[in-house]
């Protein structure tokens, strides 16, 4: 059996059973407005906890499975450029100062200063690829 028949088989499974504890959720509606199903909602969220691991699962295997098989040298690029990036917004970022959480806990001046670099992070690599679409886009339009 192929792997994207396995696929498609554990797709069918996990849509099923989505499918019959949403309708026992709204079959319960009112019990839920109400506030007296957290059985339903625990299930629902271990639905969703199945569901993402899978995913996790899956997506470490073919990740792993396109490093052995492509070219090691674009792969390590591409590593080496994100591993820049966060290097980058590690040293840029503000985390001299410990932060006072909601719960009443201190973040330390190491922890602020990670939030901040994921942070920073974030909006390079965001920027890089809005900037990326646009070149990509304007390319198709000069060659059309």
């Amino acid at each position: 059996m192929g792997l994207h028949k396995i696929l498609k088989l554990i797709v069918g499974i996990v849509g099923i059973v989505a499918l019959v504890v949403a309708g026992m959720v709204w079959a319960n509606n009112e019990a839920i407005v109400g506030g007296d199903s957290q059985n339903l909602v625990d299930i629902m969220i271990l639905l969703a906890w199945i569901v993402i691991g899978i995913a996790v699962i899956l997506v470490a295997i073919f990740v792993i499975k396109g490093l052995f098989s492509g070219n090691a040298k674009n792969t390590l690029i591409g590593a080496g450029a994100f591993l820049l990036v966060v290097a980058i917004s590690y040293f840029a970022a503000s985390g001299a100062e410990e932060v006072a959480m909601k719960d009443g806990e201190i973040l330390s001046a190491s922890g602020s200063q990670w939030v901040s670099a994921g942070i920073n992070a974030f909006f390079i690599l965001a920027a890089v690829a809005i900037v990326l679409m646009v070149i990509s886009g304007a390319k198709k339009l000069v060659n059309k």
